[in-house]
């Protein structure tokens, strides 16, 4: 199996770590933003990361690949088949990946994408109105509905914990990650999702290569 995708998109790093806690092996191949990498494009005709090769099977997109994925390798099962724990995974997984990604992702691409891997100036602006007026209210969010048991649907780890974890660790590498003063739970748990073995070699590999881009 080969996975295309670039470390630093939340949508990779979630796949990432649910290759990992499923323990199914494959290859990264990296790719950027409008790669033209061949395999790459057959697999994605829109250029949208990540994407999979899987014996001849092609597919993009994070979540269509994590759901072929859990069908093929159920066992241990991310995504519940109990109906309404499996309709908040789904729940979440969209939140992650789209409404926290979005948000994130103004920040991450203007302050890091844009200037240092494109070499063009961003929109600093934005990045600053996200980062004041979008996030709290999402933190908050999140805060008020982080449970005792410390994972976000059931009492085990599941997609949802994935898929919200992902984006915070770009707002890290932005310098304004989960305020532990402010959001007591989601900070202890985005720590330790991110911490957990299928994901932190990973992450520590992607927190070189910010730092090396960085200094440069």
């Amino acid at each position: 199996m080969i996975i295309y995708g670039s470390l630093v998109s939340p949508f990779v790093r979630k796949l990432l770590a649910y290759l990992g806690e499923k323990g199914i092996d494959f290859e990264l191949k990296g790719v950027g933003i409008g790669d033209p990498d061949p395999g790459f494009r057959a697999a994605s005709p829109l250029g949208k990361m990540p994407a999979m090769e899987d014996d001849g099977f092609t597919l993009a997109d994070s979540s269509a690949i994590i759901h072929y994925l859990e069908a093929k390798y159920p066992d241990p099962p991310l995504i519940p088949t109990d109906a309404q724990d499996r309709g908040r995974v789904i729940w979440w997984d969209e939140f992650g990946d789209t409404v926290l990604a979005a948000c994130g992702g103004k920040m991450f691409f203007n302050r890091i994408v844009a200037p240092k891997f494109l070499g063009r100036e961003g929109d600093l602006a934005a990045a600053a109105l996200a980062e004041s007026e979008e996030l709290p209210k999402l933190l908050a969010y999140l805060e008020s509905a982080v449970p005792a048991s410390g994972y976000l649907v059931g009492d085990r780890l599941t997609l949802a914990d994935l898929a919200v974890a992902s984006p915070l660790m770009n707002l890290r590498h932005c310098g304004c990650g989960v305020d532990a003063a402010a959001y007591p739970k989601a900070a202890a748990w985005s720590e330790a999702i991110l911490s957990r073995p299928s994901i932190a070699p990973w992450i520590a590999k992607e927190e070189r290569m910010i730092a090396k881009v960085m200094a440069s």
